[in-house]
């Protein structure tokens, strides 16, 4: 992260070191009126630009190479003739194959908001036999150029490809930490100005099966450095009705991806809100898991949102892949300004999944410190606090949480706290995950919108 401490996304996303148990009533239902954005700054006053490419015409205005755009329900860029072969040599596996190929080219896209920090995220299907890589090239406010910074290389399962991010990506202006690309020093006035992504589709020799990829963005902020944030005025009370799992119920399972418990609050968090929009796995693809272990779809979710470079499964745009894999669903990686547009969101019947870190101290009712930690928020009470879906508990039916409004706003949007040995360290500035409808309502769409989503 680019603040005063720069370690990798491992230190900054590490998961709760212990869970309290808290009790709570049952879930309600959130109200049809979807709250104004403007207590929030409203968009134009956002210090964050999300931008995507998901319809006909805009995959049509990038540069093709072997691939091509199509139409439909659901418009995205598929494979045509390949443009060539190429050797992939999986760091993960050791062994090397082969790969037909093509590429699709951005056009520039200009930020609103100059950015110290950009996040790509995609939506994307991989057929066994495929995998795609993104990639992000910029211009800084200096008018040089980054090089093209690889953001991921993904497949949906592990069978071909290990998914993966890519370290010690650097061109001395810039650094990749894991998911996230970083100006190096953003006192200096550095900024990214304008950047293109770069799309590579691979497929097996000799086949005609190709990745389909639906929605492909990124979000660049310029967050403000900020020790403490203001609360704002609630304007929405409500809940969703949505699933609740604890991760910690997982402690020790499959070492292979990170031994479960606490290093599993991004899927725990993720398998919560597929749920909650109707998404079930099927007895087949949970056939893996020790029949021994409760709830094994949050082991499935860890499986495959695992990054083989992190070592872990808090990689947030695999998340959001991850997401976007079950039948018309969406996901996507961005900031938020303030609960108000948790507000706006959970009104329209999204709920939201924020990362936050902070000391026992800080939360009141959480029992816990963590260096990073994925929780889903599902609804505010009267007063405004906010209840969330808490994977750092005991068991499944201590999930449900209530957090106090100034507190909780204060640990998610900071960007700079003290560690408990008093050492200056990141925040996340208001990171979050959005899952919804491949075709929102108008009441959805709308709120999306609001928070700068389209």
């Amino acid at each position: 992260m680019s603040r005063v401490e720069q370690p990798s996304r491992r230190t900054v996303l590490a998961a709760a070191v212990a869970a309290a148990v808290v009790g709570g009533a049952g879930p309600a239902t959130a109200t049809d009126s979807v709250p104004a954005a403007a207590a929030a700054g409203g968009p134009s006053a956002r210090p964050v630009d999300y931008h995507a490419w998901t319809t006909y015409s805009q995959w049509r205005e990038g540069a093709v190479r072997g691939t091509r755009p199509v139409a439909g329900a659901r418009p995205g860029l598929e494979l045509g003739t390949p443009a060539g072969t190429f050797a992939y040599p999986d760091p993960h596996t050791g062994t090397t194959a082969s790969w037909e190929y093509g590429t699709w080219t951005s056009p520039v896209h200009r930020l609103t908001v100059p950015a110290t920090e950009v996040i790509a995220s995609w939506n994307a299907r991989t057929p066994a036999g495929t995998w795609i890589q993104i990639e992000l090239k910029g211009t800084y406010t200096d008018g040089t150029d980054t090089p093209w910074y690889v953001m991921g290389r993904w497949a949906a399962g592990d069978q071909d490809i290990k998914r993966t991010s890519v370290d010690d990506q650097t061109d001395g202006k810039s650094t990749i930490w894991t998911d996230t690309f970083s100006i190096d020093d953003s006192a200096s006035g550095l900024r990214l100005v304008s950047y293109r992504l770069r799309l590579t589709l691979y497929r097996k020799p000799g086949t005609k099966l190709t990745p389909k990829v639906w929605r492909l963005g990124a979000m660049g902020s310029d967050i403000p450095d900020r020790f403490t944030v203001p609360a704002s005025t609630p304007v929405h009370a409500g809940e969703l009705a949505v699933p609740r799992y604890s991760q910690e119920i997982h402690k020790g399972q499959y070492p292979q991806y990170d031994n479960g418990g606490e290093a599993w609050c991004s899927p725990t968090s993720s398998q919560m809100i597929i749920e909650y929009w109707g998404h079930r796995l099927t007895p087949e693809q949970l056939a893996w898991v020790d029949p021994s272990y409760a709830d094994p779809q949050v082991c499935h979710a860890a499986r495959n949102t695992y990054d083989y470079q992190y070592t872990g499964c808090g990689n947030w745009p695999f998340n959001a892949a991850y997401a976007a894999t079950f039948k018309d669903l969406q996901g996507v990686v961005t900031r938020l300004g303030s609960l108000v547009d948790l507000e706006t969101l959970i009104a329209a019947g999204i709920p939201a999944i924020t990362s936050q870190s902070f000391l026992k101290t800080e939360l009141t009712g959480a029992g816990y410190g963590t260096a990073g930690h994925l929780m889903t928020v599902i609804g505010f009470t009267a007063a405004g606090d906010v209840i969330a879906n808490d994977p750092a508990s005991a068991d499944d039916a201590a999930v449900r949480r209530v957090y106090k409004r100034s507190e909780f706003e204060n640990i998610w949007l900071r960007t700079k706290r003290y560690n408990a040995s008093g050492k200056v360290v990141s925040g996340t500035g208001g990171v979050c995950y959005l899952y919804f409808p491949a075709h929102p309502s108008p009441r959805q769409r709308d709120a999306l919108a609001a928070v700068g989503v389209h």
